[in-house]
């Protein structure tokens, strides 16, 4: 039943999909093959999708049918990705610039601490992808939300650098499906009222696919729908205008009318942290009430509006692969698919949101193909989004930057298989100022959490699956996902029976370890962030937590190791409230001189 339903579903989208209108202006036609005729191109072309708070925990992926068939069945489905930043802004900055977020110093979506101005306050608007990719020979094309605060007003000042062509959605429109504004290259924003802010991307993606087939240059297009980011309204955006966070209205994202009857009575999955009886996590997560059941019904309904609005997605997925294959460059043409960040609906009785380092909000999707990309694979090598850039300039043949946070992902059999064995298996994890609800909003549960800045780390071996995380006001979290995949047993926490060993070690000597290794990964610079446990155990004798947990270094991670904490909790990155740091007063200021012995 559920195989005749998918196939019905394909049946109707090809009937009705996007695919099956023109797009570009009128008369523009695709190339063919013959197209190609006198043009050389040695380089692969590159697609980039990346859409807006599509989460890979509640299965949406299993919703978006080409999806699967023209990318997980033709590429590899990289299981284990992260963002580093469970928020829009700090994690799109960190993926174009392969830097986490404490080294970008964008932390929040708006200023000071985030946005637009201060990814260009911060000299990065020359110092990120495009840029690079330019200098590699690519021409260059986006169209979508590239970063919040980039706005009606400040769009020109300076204009994003890097692109040869692009189409950018505009704040205070971003998030207002029927009623987005786009700016063109240099041209004045134009506003797109009564229309759907996802098929106006559709019609420019296309647009620009076919300006950069013309140019004859291997290229990158950028395509960066707002799907399925809730829609956000204020009185003042009629105007043009900007409000602040508490006067924005905040409702599930809308479909296209199309779409607007799909998957009927479709749930939020009841997994085990779905609206849990007992409280879990730390902090101000750890005093949520449950729900109520008027509270859960409309939380379904946000999902299944998720879900509605992320087919018109699925539907530029396939439309891009049509036309790739019309021109005769699909299998010369590397697609990436992925995500800013996840997002969490009712698990830990959270309402709709993201911002937290739950799974939900930071393992996400990230899908490539491409040429010599296995076909149909899954891979649990451990990955994140500060990887991506490197990656990217690898594919190009561009030199990768030694100020790079990340490390290139494999894209072959040979390679995967490799990084199986070798490559680091952790990911940093932080966060600053406020959570939101995107949801509905009581007394017990405001428009915004403000404490909610945290240092938090992922470590995944063969005996080991972790979540180690430290809130501002230093209360402490600790998940095995082994036995806890829900991450309901806070083992740090006084109200729960901690387990005795992980990994066959005694827990006091694993969160040592996890302490020492967090406290270099918070304030960590390139090669440090991707091999950490060298800037601990710098003879190059230990690369993993598995080498770290061995008894010879119970004595050095007892006695010589400092134990991560906040001064205090602030709405962005302030170094004075980050408390010790690895690279000023850490640990190695404390380590006695016969320390190269103990490591």
């Amino acid at each position: 039943m559920v195989l005749l339903l998918y196939l019905l579903l394909i049946h109707l989208r090809v009937r009705y999909a996007i695919g099956a209108m023109p797009f570009g202006p009128s008369g523009q036609m695709p190339l063919g093959a013959d197209g190609m005729a006198g043009q050389e191109r040695t380089l692969s072309n590159i697609i980039f999708i990346l859409t807006d708070d599509q989460d890979l925990h509640m299965h949406s992926l299993e919703y978006m049918p080409f999806v699967q068939r023209h990318l997980m069945d033709h590429g590899t489905f990289f299981r284990r990705h992260f963002c580093t930043t469970a928020l829009c802004c700090p994690s799109r900055v960190t993926l174009w610039t392969g830097k986490a977020a404490h080294n970008t110093n964008v932390t929040n979506v708006t200023p000071p601490y985030g946005g637009y101005p201060k990814f260009v306050s911060q000299g990065l608007n020359d110092k990120y992808l495009p840029v690079w990719l330019q200098e590699a020979g690519y021409n260059t094309y986006y169209t979508g939300k590239l970063f919040n605060a980039h706005t009606v007003d400040n769009y020109d000042s300076p204009y994003a650098a890097g692109w040869n062509s692009s189409d950018f959605l505009l704040d205070p429109f971003t998030y207002w499906y029927m009623n987005s504004t786009y700016q063109r290259n240099k041209d004045p924003p134009m506003s797109f009222e009564g229309r759907h802010s996802v098929d106006v991307l559709a019609e420019k993606a296309l647009g620009l696919l076919d300006e950069a087939f013309d140019a004859g240059n291997p290229f990158f297009l950028g395509v960066a729908p707002v799907a399925p980011h809730a829609n956000l309204w204020s009185p003042a955006f009629k105007d043009g205008n900007h409000s602040g966070l508490e006067e924005i209205e905040f409702t599930a994202p809308i479909p296209a009318e199309r779409h607007a009857s799909l998957f009927k009575g479709v749930r939020v999955p009841r997994t085990a942290n779905f609206n849990p009886d007992k409280p879990s996590g730390a902090s101000w997560i750890r005093n949520l009430p449950r729900q109520s059941q008027e509270n859960v019904d409309y939380n379904d309904n946000f999902y299944l509006q998720r879900l509605r609005t992320l087919q018109s997605v699925d539907d530029i997925v396939n439309t891009l692969v049509g036309r790739l294959e019309d021109l005769g460059i699909l299998e010369d043409t590397y697609i990436i698919y992925t995500t800013d960040n996840g997002y969490h609906i009712g698990q830990h009785r959270m309402q709709p949101a993201k911002q937290c380092s739950f799974e939900e909000d930071i393992n996400i999707p990230l899908i490539i193909r491409g040429p010599g990309v296995p076909k149909g694979l899954t891979t649990d090598i451990v990955t994140s989004h500060t990887d991506l850039a490197p990656t990217i300039l690898e594919l190009v043949g561009a030199p990768l930057r030694e100020d790079f946070d990340g490390l290139a992902i494999p894209l072959t059999e040979d390679g995967i298989l490799e990084a199986g064995n070798k490559r680091h298996e952790h990911v940093t994890v932080e966060h600053w100022g406020f959570a939101s609800n995107e949801g509905q909003i009581f007394d017990w549960y405001p428009r915004l959490h403000t404490n909610n800045t945290y240092k938090a780390l992922r470590i995944i071996g063969e005996s080991y699956n972790l979540h180690y995380q430290v809130w501002c006001n230093n209360e402490r979290e600790l998940h095995d996902l082994t036995t806890d995949p829900g991450q309901m047993v806070n083992l740090l926490h006084p109200d729960e029976q901690a387990r005795e060993t992980i990994a066959g070690v005694p827990l006091d000597k694993v969160v040592a370890r996890l302490d020492s290794f967090l406290f270099v990964l918070k304030t960590c610079k390139g090669e440090t962030c991707i091999h950490p446990w060298q800037a601990l155990h710098p003879a190059g004798n230990t690369d993993s937590l598995s080498d770290a947990l061995s008894p010879q270094y119970d004595s050095f991670y007892e006695e010589q190791s400092r134990t991560i904490k906040f001064d205090r909790c602030e709405m962005g990155f302030i170094l004075d409230a980050e408390g010790p740091r690895f690279d000023g007063d850490g640990i190695f200021s404390t380590l006695d001189p016969n320390w190269h012995e103990w490591t």
